[in-house]
């Protein structure tokens, strides 16, 4: 009887073909991704501009369908919350505090603008008190902030 090679049983490949996927580098890839995304995102909210109500302070402003206003880069925003605090670039300031930064934003720029952002329930006296403060630091272009609204 001849010794022959039986079809199915070779001892040569008997190996086996490797079908496991290691995603382990791509679990690595996925979590640096998401690491530099909320760094990029804390960074811009940090440095976007205005401030006020969007640094993350609910503002709840009035409706108005007046010419809008863009915020340039050298513009002031002042919030006024609905308790009366004043809010500058994110942090609740003083009056004098705030007397101090429209100095500071005179002797900058001459030319900005004065963005008041008042909450609806906040009296028409302290968005004037305000405007007033800014007057009398020579800043005389002021704008107040409304929401899209008919």
């Amino acid at each position: 009887m001849a010794m022959g090679k039986i079809p199915g049983n070779d001892d040569e490949g008997s190996e086996g073909v490797f079908a496991e996927i290691n995603i382990t580098p791509l679990t690595d890839l996925f979590l640096v991704l998401l690491i530099i995304f909320m760094v990029t995102s804390t960074v811009i909210v940090q440095q976007g501009p205005g401030g006020g109500a969007k640094a993350g302070l609910k503002v709840n402003l009035p409706k108005g369908g007046a010419a809008d206003v863009t915020a340039r880069a050298t513009d002031m925003s002042v919030a006024v919350l609905a308790n009366g605090q004043y809010v500058l670039s994110g942090n609740v300031v003083t009056e004098d505090e705030l007397r101090s930064a429209f100095d500071k934003a005179k002797a900058d720029n001459p030319d900005t603008v004065v963005i008041v952002q008042a909450d609806e329930g906040v009296s028409h006296g302290t968005v004037v008190q305000v405007m007033e403060l800014a007057k009398r630091a020579g800043l005389g272009q002021l704008a107040i902030g409304v929401r899209d609204g008919e």
